[in-house]
């Protein structure tokens, strides 16, 4: 019998406000800015993960609308990373602001990404895929073991 594979779960935002995407500064990676984006806890669900991450490194409340991508990635070390980028709207109207967790955050249009220090290019990647209208899938992608098929 082999052993299980050590597995990390991330949940990656993409919040969307009309023209404008948020995004944050991290206090690790370079201070640089990057989406609202951590590991999920032991016993929490992927989506709900993405809605604490964005709240702790923002302080906006999101509703997940739905999925870009699932990536599996093998590591050298036999362990792996998965993560789950989501794209979402603000729930209401707090405008975002530094946290606990980061240095600042704000509402960004996409030519204003240029000004920014961005961690990767993922970022410009993701919010140009979901402003000119690229596949988003349905939440009902993610489900539990053993839940019905519809």
């Amino acid at each position: 019998m082999r052993d299980p594979i050590p597995t990390w779960f991330f949940a990656l935002v993409v919040v969307r406000l009309g023209r404008r995407f948020l995004v944050v500064r991290e206090r690790k990676h370079g201070q640089k800015w990057y989406l609202p984006a951590g590991r999920v806890e032991p016993g929490e669900r992927l989506v709900d993960g993405a809605c604490r991450e964005t709240l702790e490194e923002s302080g906006v409340s999101i509703v997940v609308e739905g999925i870009l991508r699932v990536e599996h990635t093998p590591l050298p070390d036999g362990t792996a990373r998965c993560r789950v980028i989501f794209v979402a709207r603000p729930a209401d109207d707090a405008a975002p602001r530094a946290t606990a967790d980061s240095l600042g955050a704000a509402w960004v249009t996409l030519d204003e990404l240029d000004a920014l220090d961005l961690r990767g290019d993922e970022v410009r990647d993701l919010f140009h895929h979901v402003a000119n209208g690229g596949p988003i899938h349905p939440l009902s992608l993610l489900t539990v073991e053993g839940a019905p098929i519809r």
